[in-house]
């Protein structure tokens, strides 16, 4: 019987709004959540990283535009197409209420708790050095490869739809507008954001008017000259005060991606058509041979939406040192993350209510996941949006790009300082910049990608484990972090051996692959037996786990 994607939304609604109200405000009462306890930003406050928000909203703003790249759209289009809407919306909702929303929450409190540090900081103290040492090395790699394929693809963004790059660019002058408004005049906020989206509105119009590209200079092509300038853009970003950039640039930012959302819902609730009758696929691996087994496959397909480890990087670097108050960490840490699974389901309703599995699979083949989005959202919203739906869903994802790719080098300059010694914030971000730009320019980003999504649930499968350390050490539970913490390791570990084992045998065989993929296992092996080993300490003399 097929089934209308509104009654889709709906479910998934409630069972978002019951998540936060119900397990989001208990895990708060659990970890001890303390309303009147000052915050590292303003116990540390330095007028550049440590900075409490103005307000939760602009803090909720950054985080969710940080933490909301491009991965919540092309895990979830790729995952519909090789396994089905069904599966795929399963994983959402379990793995972002019980999993995701959690790791966001407790890595946000307990980076909070240890003065703003990283989450792989904190495994010093609540692991063991060693723990501390591989998983920072770990971490930084990936949130390298993170800035140079985003800046790859925000680059082929811009260079694809002229139109977003008036708004992309004009928005960096009128964050800082914003910034100074609120900050050194003391604008209030309603007035601050009216003043703001009334200059967004302004962008949003004149890039449609006057769509602009780059040419090519110095013999160079507009894609590389795009990627030199956000990489440039990226380390003016990350020096700068978080309240004269950062973050207001994420906040406005965020009611483009607010608003897409909002859109979209209401598409769905006028066109209301039915899902694909293809709620499940089979593995067929001559139709998609990199696809894989569902289990372990599909759950480091879709990450964003359900768990990332790089969320856990996001709320143990910027956020925590912006938070003005604990009262705020499940709104930001456990909501954002639910409304970011509301993300990946639009996203699966656009590509398997809007076209039949066979027009998805065309589409994917011949413009890949991000225009297979913007075809589907472009459907569903063309009675509100006219033509402008699949350019608007576009200017929408490069938001997400954009704010991720700041907010990961300013991160990745936090990681270069801890774990390098370096204390020089310009040092430790050329570094972090120029390490980026030569894996974005050289195209050996290629040759990591791959194994990129098991990666990240690795980080988040680790993060949890450190905040068990952590809750037991204070004597708390850990049924909560350790149960998703041994989940995700299983799965992880499960779809490195897959990807190990089928590098090795294709056809030429990818060693390259195969041997990170080896690396990384033993990297998560080494951890989890350390902290294995520091869970066993602990539980001695306490009554229950």
């Amino acid at each position: 019987m097929p089934i209308n994607s509104l009654v889709v939304l709906i479910g998934v609604l409630i069972a978002l709004t019951l998540a936060y109200r119900l397990y989001g405000r208990f895990l708060a009462r659990h970890f001890g959540a303390d309303f009147n306890r000052r915050t590292p930003a303003h116990t540390q406050y330095d007028g550049v990283d440590f900075v409490p928000a103005k307000n939760w909203m602009v803090l909720f703003g950054h985080h969710f535009s940080s933490i909301c790249g491009a991965g919540p759209i092309i895990g979830p289009v790729l995952a519909c197409a090789y396994w089905g809407w069904g599966p795929s919306l399963l994983w959402l909702l379990i793995g972002a209420i019980w999993m995701g929303a959690v790791s966001d929450f407790a890595s946000l409190f307990v980076s909070v708790r240890s003065q703003g540090s990283s989450i792989a900081e904190i495994a010093k103290p609540e692991i063991s050095a060693r723990a501390r040492l591989f998983f920072s090395i770990f971490i930084w790699i990936s949130i390298i490869l993170v800035i140079a394929v985003f800046a790859i693809f925000a680059a082929k963004t811009l260079t694809a739809e002229p139109s977003t790059v008036v708004p992309s660019v004009g928005l960096i002058p009128t964050a800082m507008l914003i910034g100074w408004l609120f900050y050194a005049k003391n604008v209030g906020m309603k007035s601050g954001t009216a003043i703001g989206l009334s200059l967004l509105a302004l962008l949003l119009w004149t890039g449609n008017q006057i769509p602009l590209q780059l040419p090519g200079l110095f013999g160079l092509d507009a894609l590389t000259l795009w990627i030199i300038l956000l990489l440039f853009y990226c380390f003016i970003a990350s020096v700068l005060p978080v309240q004269y950039l950062l973050q207001p640039r994420d906040y406005l930012a965020s009611y483009v991606l607010f608003g897409s959302i909002a859109i979209g819902i209401i598409g769905i609730v006028i066109v209301r058509p039915e899902m694909q009758p293809e709620i499940f696929r089979a593995y067929q691996p001559l139709d998609w041979p990199q696809a894989g087994p569902l289990w372990p496959m599909l759950f480091v397909t879709i990450a964003c939406g359900a768990i990332s480890g790089f969320h856990s990087l996001v709320s143990s670097g910027t956020t925590c040192k912006q938070l003005d108050s604990e009262r705020h960490a499940c709104r930001i840490g456990y909501g954002g993350m639910l409304l970011e699974c509301l993300v990946g389901v639009l996203v699966l309703i656009c590509v398997s209510a809007a076209m039949s599995g066979s027009q998805l699979a065309q589409v994917l083949k011949e413009g890949g996941p991000i225009a297979a989005y913007s075809e589907g959202y472009g459907s569903l919203t063309r009675l509100l949006l006219s033509g402008y739906g699949k350019p608007f869903a576009v200017l929408a994802l490069n938001a997400f790009l954009l704010t991720t790719l700041d907010s990961a080098t300013r991160i990745a300059r936090y990681l270069t300082s801890e774990l390098f010694g370096i204390k020089n914030m310009y040092t430790a971000t050329a570094l972090v910049v120029i390490a980026a730009g030569a894996l974005a320019l050289t195209g050996k980003w290629n040759l990591l990608w791959p194994a990129f999504g098991a990666a990240n649930q690795l980080i988040a499968g680790l993060s949890l484990l450190v905040v068990s350390c952590w809750l037991l050490k204070r004597g708390k539970a850990v049924w909560h972090t350790l149960i998703p913490a041994g989940i995700m390791l299983i799965t992880t570990l499960a779809a490195l051996a897959y990807q190990c084992r089928q590098t090795m045998h294709a056809s030429p065989p990818n060693y390259f692959i195969a041997a990170v993929a080896a690396m990384l296992i033993v990297v998560a092996v080494i951890v989890f037996l350390e902290a294995l080993n520091t869970l066993r300490k602990r539980k001695r003399g306490q009554r229950s786990f």
